[in-house]
């Protein structure tokens, strides 16, 4: 398997690929800008100078030949036409570009470009009156000779550029790489289930909010991990008190313990953990499944109100039996959702379960459906001690509220209101908590509103 690039590697590539544009663009510019100034500056002088020879050669003053010599050694041809069309000059290459330039027709100061073979030349034609006309004749190649210099040095330029890059990209990546592979340790660590270690939170910002966050995962793993161990140690400890009734009652029967007339309380009883141990191990089974593709819900109308007749005819018994006032308010007419009666029916069941064994003795509690803004909402109230005001938004979270009350008042092992809230969702639903009028807790199941 290729390993990718390293982030040192990356880095240094690009700060590298980047002094290298940079030298690259800036030196392609700078050469041109230079040639063609040099061009410019090497035109202007040979303008400047033809204009004094043709001064002295309008005026036929001596010195004229020394004059000539000195262009010469300065790279300078003159090309002399006489009036009769005669051309005079020393160098054939010359002669031919100051005929192309036109010397034998100027009639005022011109400057002219020409090519002869391979060679580019520039030409300065003068007027001299009655004595005919001149042309100095310079190879352009000054120019050129200057561009070669110019792209050398940049060449040089580019090399002591792209080394100081390197080094500076290298000592960069380092220093970004650092907390970075630190970073990784740690979170290599985490996968290991240590879960006391910190990255260090330095380098830049963004870097530093990696470690921020892996620091905030670890926390958010630790928490989650404690949670977990809690909700098992709820649920063994849920299960093994109606397993240690059933055994005990089963052991007391096979050992011939209980007389004939004690036979049927025990069975009753062995009857009824053996229902609390079955609804338990649906509950966790359902809660399981609720985020899976084939946890099927059979979505139907449904009327909220017939649902929760059905609900009181059970509820109003164990109410009386637990010494709490139950009360149904419902309208006498139906009010029809789209739900999945079975799952509605242990939204409701859930709720009032949870609801009545925190109520206490001689306290209200309420079950209610009405139609509320093109939604059939169902409500249970208690008058139990409720919740903080901060509680509210967390109560469906599983075992937060178990870990919290646990030992203070009755309660669940933490999956009861997990399972409703996952079954409402399922369902298109929302479920809120908030505080009841009749001082405890209330959840309020909003359902969209469908056709009879």
């Amino acid at each position: 398997m290729n390993r990718r690039p390293s982030l040192a590697v990356r880095v240094t590539a690009l700060c590298l690929a980047v002094a290298g544009l940079v030298a690259v663009v800036g030196g392609v510019v700078s050469a041109r800008l230079v040639v063609t100034t040099a061009r410019q500056v090497t035109q202007q002088t040979l303008s400047d100078q033809a204009d004094v020879f043709a001064g002295q050669f309008a005026d036929a003053r001596l010195g004229l030949r020394r004059m000539i010599e000195v262009l010469h050694g300065q790279g300078v041809a003159v090309v002399v036409a006489r009036p009769n069309g005669t051309v005079v000059t020393g160098d054939a290459t010359a002669e031919r570009a100051a005929r192309q330039a036109g010397l034998l027709d100027v009639t005022a100061p011109a400057h002219k470009v020409v090519t002869v073979g391979d060679r580019t030349l520039l030409v300065e034609l003068r007027p001299a009156d009655e004595r005919g006309a001149i042309a100095l004749v310079r190879e352009s190649e000054t120019a050129k000779g200057i561009g070669r210099k110019l792209i050398g040095n940049i060449v040089l330029a580019l090399g002591i550029g792209l080394l100081i890059a390197a080094i500076a990209g290298w000592f960069l990546a380092r220093l970004l790489s650092r907390p970075l592979r630190r970073t990784a340790t740690v979170a290599y660590s985490m996968t290991h289930g240590r879960r006391d270690l910190r990255a260090p939170v330095t380098g830049p910002r963004e870097v530093a909010e990696v470690a921020t966050a892996v620091n905030d995962l670890s926390d958010a793993l630790h928490r989650s991990e404690s949670r977990q161990r809690d909700f098992l140690l709820s649920v063994s400890h849920e299960l093994r008190t109606p397993l240690t009734a059933v055994k005990g009652f089963a052991e007391s029967l096979a050992d011939g313990v209980l007389t004939a007339d004690a036979v049927p309380a025990a069975g009753r009883t062995i009857e009824q953990e053996a229902d609390r141990l079955d609804r338990l191990v649906t509950d966790l089974l359902d809660l399981a499944r609720l985020g899976a593709d084939d946890f099927r819900l059979d979505l139907i109308p449904t009327d909220v109100v017939a649902l929760t007749h059905d609900c009181a005819q059970v509820w109003s018994n164990r109410c009386t039996a637990a010494g709490v006032r139950f009360a149904l308010e419902a309208p006498p007419g139906p009010v029809m959702t789209l739900a999945d009666p079975r799952r509605l029916r242990q939204v409701v069941d859930g709720l009032l379960e949870n609801a009545l064994r925190v109520t206490p003795t001689g306290r209200p509690l309420v079950l209610s459906a009405s139609a509320q803004g093109g939604a059939a909402v169902l409500q249970v109230r208690d008058g139990g001690p409720g919740l903080a005001p901060e509680e509210y938004k967390i109560a469906f979270e599983r075992g937060l509220l178990n870990a919290r009350y646990a030992g203070q008042r009755p309660v669940g092992i933490g999956i009861g209101l997990a399972l409703v809230h996952g079954l409402v969702t399922r369902m298109n639903g929302t479920i809120t908590a908030g505080p009841a009028p009749e001082g405890g807790a209330a959840f309020t199941v909003r359902l969209p509103a469908g056709q009879g």
